[in-house]
């Protein structure tokens, strides 16, 4: 038996050094096999017709390695929606095996640099992604055209080079860049629609995000499945009046008691400037309680929070995170990080949650 053993060892020992010895060609050619798979690949395609969201990026300004700037994508039968362009959110699309020439629009909630940071990357994306021939558009109340014309001119030589060096089949010099459409919406008032094609109705409502103004919230409706994404708010009668019997409420998240350790912290070092803004931020965003409240009395069948404050960065924190939600709401609660899906078929009432990353 010794001698059998030893034999074993003997030859996973040989093999370890044949692969460590010829680990460039046994990789290359795993990278053939893949290869063709993945460049092909579309969760799109997949999916049962209905309304369905992924989160690309559901953290904050404050870095945390599992969550991304604001990013969330909408998809409704096959038309796909960005609402927001956080910092990574477009590679984490294209992680996620998102068509990303098939992006319909992108909708802004507001205009804070994490919420449009990565603007630029997705629409440069969309556009060579797609040999698309017109503009990205861009949705947003009064203030998108200055952000679109802004990121138009810092990538106005990028889309050149592109041109020139891929031609014009695969970058068509019309189709670069992001082309602004704005919407008015009444301070605390009736929504506006802003999307309303192929069976999609795409509402947006003020929410309070002072001194950010505008600020919206967007509420998705396909086939009788709903979503409504609250954006960056403090707690708001609007978006509970949006969420009346919505399936799915996406709704941000500012844990004030973990990011009141944070300020101690800070003043107990001297770090001013971080002592100031953790004081501050508190005031325009909305608790997980007060969230789980807005669900609960909106009659809202899932909660999933996005937006996350502060990053959940050690084992325990995510419960400290939920700490009182479940005594305000009793439906399925869900903490977002990059690459939650969500899954909603018409004419079912199932609410699937995954992992796409």
């Amino acid at each position: 038996m010794r001698r059998i053993v030893t034999t074993i060892i003997l030859a996973l020992v040989a093999i370890a050094t044949l692969a460590y010895l010829f680990r460039a060609p046994l990789v290359t050619r795993l990278m053939f096999m893949a290869a063709k798979r993945n460049i092909a690949a579309n969760a799109v395609a997949t999916l049962p017709d209905g309304l369905h969201l992924a989160l690309c990026g559901a953290g904050s300004p404050m870095p945390d390695p599992q969550r991304s700037g604001p990013c969330v994508a909408v998809i409704a039968g096959t038309s796909i929606f960005v609402v927001d362009a956080g910092s990574g959110g477009a590679r984490n699309l294209l992680r996620m095996r998102m068509p990303m020439g098939a992006v319909a629009a992108v909708l802004l909630t507001h205009f804070h640099s994490d919420h449009i940071d990565g603007l630029g990357e997705l629409g440069m994306l969309r556009w060579v992604g797609g040999g698309n021939t017109k503009p990205l558009p861009v949705y947003g109340p009064s203030g998108v055209e200055e952000i679109v014309a802004g990121f138009n001119q810092a990538y106005r030589l990028d889309a050149s080079y592109r041109t020139a060096h891929h031609g014009p089949d695969v970058a068509p010099p019309d189709g670069a860049g992001l082309q602004a459409q704005v919407f008015g919406v009444p301070d605390g008032g009736a929504p506006v629609t802003v999307w309303e094609a192929g069976g999609v109705r795409i509402t947006a409502f003020a929410v309070d995000h002072k001194p950010a103004i505008p600020a919206v919230g967007y509420r998705f409706d396909y086939k009788g499945r709903s979503l409504v994404l609250s954006g960056d708010t403090k707690k708001a009668a609007s978006v509970d009046r949006e969420s009346k019997g919505v399936d799915l409420l996406v709704h941000e998240g500012l844990a004030a008691h973990l990011v009141a350790v944070m300020n101690w912290a800070a003043k107990e070092t001297g770090v001013k400037n971080v002592e100031r803004i953790t004081h501050d931020i508190p005031d325009y965003h909305t608790t997980p309680v007060e969230a789980a409240q807005i669900a609960a009395a909106s009659g809202a069948k899932a909660l999933l929070y996005y937006h996350i404050v502060p990053p959940l960065l050690v084992l325990g924190m995510e419960a400290a995170f939920l700490q009182g939600v479940s005594a305000a709401y009793d439906g399925t609660v869900v903490v977002g990080r990059d690459g939650t899906f969500v899954s909603m078929p018409s004419g079912s009432t199932a609410i699937q949650f995954s992992d796409l990353l």
